[in-house]
């Protein structure tokens, strides 16, 4: 404790006395969250402070309070900053700070304290005698549990400040109380592994948590979350007496399962499969795969496999045998196996693998018929797809793409039933194309219909113009000028528009030698923005020049009339 200059003797007397004077300390047990309280003199200032519950749970809210008063007959003090010192494992709720029972906003916290700021005056003999303090706070699960968690506070006022560490009353937070449950266990059998679940609340991700078969430690395993799970295989037919144990923490107590009666079966029935499969096959053939399960079981299925791959769904078992028909489709060497599932106290077994070897049958040529598609114009020069298709489209072989009796580019092979080719005629005239297949082994040749493609020359390209315009840099209201127009290359006809902004000027003027013009009077004065609009010919693309500037005045131009401006599209 501290106190500033003002008060050093009665400082002085309150630190020695404070012992004496009776450090009271009252708390209830965490069950009935009782309150706990301290006071102490300090000089003429008593101060009373008091949580709301000293051994609180986590999760619960507890407050503080600090009680101000003076001795009577002695000066008043007036309070500007109390600050309340709370463990770090405690969260500040928002709002919660009063002086009076009335809301006050806090004027500062960090991870240990929250301090308000003010102005209130505490009198010896008048009202107000005293003011009290309140803050309140979260517990966390951060917390330390079973362990003194000291509190205190800090104050400021006009007669001095005082500073006491440690004044309590500290808190104690209770251990979470804790559940355990275990999930049901459903058909245990001797020899076979079962999963044991518990499920524990109030416990943490890593706490430890045993299994027993009546005082028997069958496992243990840690929290993941707040569940647990093991492999339990039982040796003994039976019934069992299941339970999960979650060992107390230093922050949570210990919790048993009720006891889970766990009838265990006696252990399932060897089998053995033997799988019988002829020696050779021939593809699209079926032929038949049988297994033979022993001891016949009651029930279950039969998966053949070929390889890893199955060969068509499971069958049922009946009398211990299973078959099933089966076509290969493609030749190869064949390794079969039997698959028995396994059912009613009866344990999966595979057979021995055994070896078909498949065969495709004697070949026989298959006709084959092939389509020609081709567009019905082209132009020289330009490139166009030819194609054809083929039925069956399992054919192999080649197309030869022909016009008339000459072959177009080289053969081009089947893929899919499907042959294509890009190719570009130099010549016009009419064209007669026609597709010839010619089949692998085991499929005849074929020719398509021609068909007919109409190849033209390509129609010339427009030359591109630019359009340069020259027009006097002045000019009077009413005086004739000339605008000139000069496109380039010289283009064989069209015309030329002269404009004013968007109006036209005139008449179109024609095209003499690439050159058009036009003689022109401004009826008002001002700046124009002349432009020169080529129309396009034959075989030549319009285009326009770039704006010129007139300036047009209503008296005679002075000096320099003859001025003429250039711009070019």
């Amino acid at each position: 404790m501290s106190r500033s200059q003002a008060r050093r003797g009665v400082a002085a007397v309150g630190v020695a006395a404070m012992v004496p004077l009776g450090l009271m300390i009252v708390g209830g047990g965490a069950a009935n969250a009782a309150p706990a309280s301290v006071d102490w003199w300090d000089g003429n200032s008593h101060f009373t402070r008091t949580i709301s519950n000293a051994m609180p749970a986590v999760g619960e809210v507890v407050t503080t309070s600090t009680k101000f008063e003076r001795k009577a007959w002695t000066s008043s003090e007036i309070l500007h900053e109390v600050k309340d010192v709370h463990p770090t494992c405690l969260t500040y709720v928002e709002g919660s700070a009063k002086v009076d029972g009335k809301a006050q906003g806090l004027d500062s916290k960090g991870a240990d304290f929250a301090k308000v700021k003010g102005s209130w005056t505490v009198y010896p003999n008048i009202e107000p005698k005293s003011h009290t303090f309140e803050f309140s706070y979260t517990v966390g699960a951060d917390c330390a549990r079973g362990a003194a968690l000291p509190t205190s506070m800090h104050y400021s006022g006009g007669l001095g400040s005082g500073t006491y560490n440690d004044k309590g009353p500290a808190i104690t937070v209770a251990k979470n109380a804790s559940t355990t449950t275990l999930a049901a266990v459903t058909d245990a059998k001797v020899g076979k592994s079962s999963q044991l679940t518990a499920t524990v609340t109030g416990g943490a991700a890593g706490n430890p948590v045993e299994f027993y078969d009546g005082a028997t430690k069958i496992g243990a395993g840690p929290l993941a979350g707040n569940s647990v799970s093991i492999a339990w295989t039982p040796t003994t037919a039976g019934d069992h007496g299941i339970t999960a144990k979650f060992l107390a923490t230093g922050s949570a107590n210990e919790s048993t399962s009720a006891a889970q009666t766990v009838t265990v079966a006696e252990a399932d029935v060897e089998t053995t499969t033997a799988l019988a499969v002829p020696a050779s096959a021939v593809t699209g053939a079926a032929v038949e795969l049988t297994a033979t399960v022993s001891p016949a079981p009651a029930g279950g299925t039969v998966q053949f496999k070929d390889g890893d791959a199955n060969i068509g769904g499971p069958v049922a078992v009946s009398g211990g045998v299973a078959t099933l028909s089966h076509a290969f489709d493609a030749a190869g060497g064949r390794s079969i196996t039997a698959v028995y599932s396994g059912a009613g106290g009866f344990l999966t077994s595979t057979s021995a693998a055994a070896s078909i070897t498949v065969t495709d049958p004697a070949p026989v040529d298959v006709e084959t018929t092939v389509l020609a598609a081709a567009p019905t114009t082209a132009k020289v020069g330009a490139a166009v797809d030819l194609s054809a298709t083929v039925t069956p489209t399992t054919a192999q072989g080649t197309v030869q793409f022909k016009d008339g009796d000459t072959a177009i580019g080289a053969p081009v092979a089947i893929i899919d039933g499907a042959a294509s080719l890009s190719h570009t005629f130099d010549a016009s005239g009419t064209k007669s194309i026609t597709a010839v297949f010619v089949g692998g082994p085991g499929y005849l040749n074929s020719t398509s219909q021609p068909v007919t493609v109409t190849v033209s020359e390509p129609l010339p390209t427009d030359v591109e113009t630019a359009t340069t315009l020259v027009v006097p840099a002045a000019a009077t209201v009413g005086q004739t000028v000339t605008l000139t127009a000069q496109v380039a290359p010289a283009a064989a006809g069209g015309t030329v528009q002269f404009k004013d902004g968007d109006r036209a000027i005139g008449l179109p003027a024609p095209i003499v030698d690439g050159k058009a013009t036009l003689s022109y009077s401004f009826p008002t004065a001002g700046a124009k923005n002349i432009t020169a609009v080529y129309s396009g010919g034959t075989g030549f693309t319009p285009s326009t020049s770039a704006a010129g500037v007139v300036t047009v005045s209503a008296a005679p131009a002075q000096g320099g009339g003859s001025l003429e401006n250039i711009f070019g599209s």
